[in-house]
């Protein structure tokens, strides 16, 4: 009898005990999406620091998040950290292998890190998913990497994939551009990014290849006036320096 009394005494304070263990965890579950939706805030306006802090504090409160260490690892790439991102991109494909976003950053980190095969590996995995709602993002990633690995029709292939899912995308319509200027298909570069500077006129990088294209085809008014573009768009930026540079080339020999 004793012995009963005893064991349901024990069960009670057993499970007092583990329903106060769950709604502290519960608990601490809500400070941590609090403080990493805070992070998320500061990290849209740029302020990487205060971002961090905040994710590190939700960290402490609740570490098996995976959106927790999407959020690290893009805050540690953007502060150029570039091992502690993957560190946290891993962790979050680890708690959930599906995690297409974070598999197409951890592939933009090992392309930051020139690693261009590891950088494909991701890429390709991700676009590979037909529920990823944004396949042109890992296909002009893909573009990129093989532009730098100079295999030139590989990246021209994988840009204009990219484009045949997002006309308008910068990324793709300006490496397609820089393809086709390694290619020496200049009439195809000059053609693409008019393209581009058309959907994006206020977009100053575009005007600086579009004048490298117009110099290749000795159209040198055209070239200058791209130049121009630059200083009247970012004036007293290193950009800005490079296009009066590439500018006075062309008045000494024009």
């Amino acid at each position: 009898m004793k012995i009963n009394r005893f064991s349901r005494i024990a069960f009670i304070v057993l499970s007092v005990a583990l329903v106060s263990c769950s709604a502290n965890l519960e608990l601490r579950r809500q400070q941590e999406e609090a403080n990493r939706n805070l992070g998320e805030e500061y990290y849209k306006k740029g302020d990487y620091t205060s971002a961090l802090r905040e994710f590190l504090k939700a960290e402490k409160l609740y570490s098996k998040d995976p959106y927790l260490h999407y959020g690290l690892g893009l805050t540690y790439k953007a502060k150029k950290k570039p091992d502690l991102a993957v560190k946290h991109f891993e962790k979050a494909i680890e708690m959930k292998p599906d995690y297409a976003s974070a598999k197409n950053a951890l592939g933009t980190v090992y392309l930051d890190k020139k690693e261009w095969d590891t950088a494909i590996q991701y890429f390709e995995e991700v676009s590979g998913n037909i529920l990823y709602a944004t396949p042109h993002l890992p296909l002009s990633n893909i573009g990129w990497a093989y532009y730098n690995k100079k295999e030139y029709p590989l990246a021209e292939k994988f840009y204009r994939d990219a484009l045949k899912v997002e006309p308008k995308f910068i990324n793709a319509l300006q490496g397609l551009g820089l393809v086709y200027i390694a290619m020496g298909k200049i009439s195809e570069a000059v053609v693409t990014l008019e393209r581009a500077v058309k959907y994006y006129p206020r977009y100053a990088p575009l005007y600086f290849y579009l004048g490298k294209t117009y110099t290749l085809s000795h159209d040198y008014k055209k070239a200058l006036n791209a130049y121009n573009k630059i200083l009247t768009l970012v004036p007293d930026t290193a950009l800005a320096r490079e296009a009066e540079k590439e500018a006075n080339l062309i008045k000494n020999i024009w």
